[in-house]
């Protein structure tokens, strides 16, 4: 199990590079201005819930289905940031 610093960085790492590449979409499509804000927004919740999940969690029996929860929730944002394109 990794610890619970390792999954936080994970996770910030994920929002980050989302967010980083909301911004470049932005940059140069401004039409796409809206649907990237709605993004960013997106990941921000999902920082927000983890980081929570996370915390909130005691065994290492917790961090199994957060650790899931947080692969589907990249995969999610892969989807959305090519449907930009």
């Amino acid at each position: 199990m990794a610890s619970k610093r390792y999954i936080k960085r994970n996770v910030n790492n994920l929002v980050f590079d989302v967010v980083e590449e909301c911004f470049t979409m932005q940059l140069f499509k401004p039409e796409l201005t809206e649907k990237a804000d709605a993004i960013i927004d997106q990941a921000a919740n999902f920082q927000d819930q983890i980081l929570e999940k996370i915390n909130a969690a005691k065994t290492k029996a917790d961090f199994r289905p957060i650790q899931e929860e947080i692969e589907k929730g990249a995969i999610d944002f892969i989807q959305q940031l090519n449907g930009l394109n």
